[in-house]
């Protein structure tokens, strides 16, 4: 149904030229379903953007650089003050909207000469993302690295890379995992891996550095994986369910974690399209941008049919989205954990670890299986691990093969 609104409109003041981009903007904010006060707030701003455009007597073409910043910033002093901030996110989103229609044009944004730790920033980003295929959030952290190593070894100014040493690294890594909250894996050493691998590729250096980088010293963990019994898996499922597009939502992803044993980013990474309802399987966007295609189990595809028909929303052809307007896909995979410990707080189970993690149900599935009979290749193939060192940590919870190949205990006298 279109969208009206009595009073204040953008169209009734906005230059003629202006009217057919007004409407058309408000009726998608309706469709994305924004309340109606906050519907009149957008109403409100545009009308302050639209009669500034009038009383300035511009036209066609005219909404370009400087000009636009000052019937912007002539918008935003109207009136209302004590929205301001909410002025500012209207505005820019209705200029977007006219930026996207080619009738406005923002001010080119000053050119900026770039520093030397810039340059190498953005090369080393090439590199990552063409030659060696990395997700934008390893991408993210790798860069991350660099900088810290740089402003470390070089400080606010970049030096001859030439110059940096074996032990420079060494320095580097010890000040890094000596930190008072050390980092839960070995990520740090395989970071500054990369990078060195690339000055050196790149011919920034002479040297290959990387081959001097240390191992962190972690030993191999003598704890069995932490996992749930699957009667506790199946409260914490129950618990988060509520007959509301919340519950709905945080039920089906709870179950998709449980049923399939996926790992946290690749559950929001679900499109719609990913899942054949004829054949009953779905697609997982697993790590390094491999695709592999799994069984939909039944329960699993249920809580997702209930959730598309009775709670979701928006545009999006993402699965699962924000219950907030304009319901967007979510920028992390933190969602997970938190609703994962809102179900450990509603039923009262104690966790079987201090951090509480996505990962815990992925490691109670393997565990479940393995009880049941199912062999380390089938886990594997569950899990969709790459190597079979990965799936040999839970060979730890097969007592009775463990037995089978343990050599006897020597007793004296020679015999066992």
């Amino acid at each position: 149904m279109p969208w009206t609104v009595k009073k204040p409109t953008a169209a009734d003041v906005s230059p003629d030229w202006l009217r057919p981009y007004c409407t058309p903007f408000l009726q998608k904010l309706a469709d994305q379903g924004y309340a109606p006060a906050t519907m009149r707030t957008y109403a409100g701003a545009m009308a302050l953007f639209c009669q500034e455009v009038a009383r300035r007597g511009l036209g066609h073409g005219q909404l370009v650089g400087q000009m636009l910043s000052k019937v912007r910033a002539v918008a935003l002093k109207g009136k209302y003050p004590n929205e301001y901030n909410k002025k500012i996110y209207c505005v820019e989103r209705f200029i977007d909207a006219l930026v996207e229609a080619g009738v406005a044009e923002r001010p080119k944004p000053t050119k900026k000469v770039p520093t030397a730790l810039e340059r190498l920033q953005a090369e080393y980003e090439v590199y990552l993302r063409e030659q060696r295929g990395l997700t934008e959030a390893t991408i993210y952290h790798c860069v991350r690295f660099l900088d810290r190593f740089m402003t470390f070894r070089f400080g606010e100014k970049l030096g001859n890379l030439n110059d940096i040493t074996p032990a420079d690294i060494v320095k580097f890594l010890c000040d890094v995992m000596g930190r008072k909250i050390s980092y839960r894996d070995k990520t740090p050493p395989t970071h500054l891996r990369s990078l060195f691998r690339f000055l050196f590729w790149s011919g920034k250096t002479k040297r290959d550095l990387a081959s001097s980088l240390p191992r962190v010293a972690t030993g191999r963990a003598s704890h069995l994986p932490r996992s749930l019994k699957p009667e506790e898996i199946e409260r914490l499922i129950d618990a988060v369910w509520a007959p509301d597009a919340i519950g709905r939502r945080n039920y089906a992803m709870l179950m998709i974690l449980a049923r399939l044993g996926l790992r946290a980013p690749e559950v929001i990474s679900i499109q719609l399209d990913d899942i054949d309802w004829r054949a009953g399987t779905i697609l997982i966007r697993g790590k390094g941008k491999r695709h592999d295609r799994m069984p939909l189990p039944e329960d699993a595809g249920k809580a997702i049919v209930d959730y598309v028909r009775n709670g979701r929303r928006g545009s999006s052809r993402t699965l699962f989205v924000s219950h907030k307007v304009p319901h967007r896909p979510f920028l992390d995979a933190q969602i997970l954990n938190t609703v994962l410990r809102a179900a450990f707080k509603e039923t009262g189970l104690r966790p079987p670890q201090k951090y509480i993690g996505s990962h815990l149900l992925r490691h109670s599935l393997a565990t479940d299986m393995l009880r049941k009979g199912a062999s380390l290749d089938e886990i594997g193939d569950v899990l969709r691990h790459r190597s079979r060192a990965s799936t040999a940590i839970y060979a730890k919870h097969d007592i009775e093969g463990l037995r089978s190949i343990a050599r006897a205990w020597p007793v004296e006298g020679g015999r066992a």
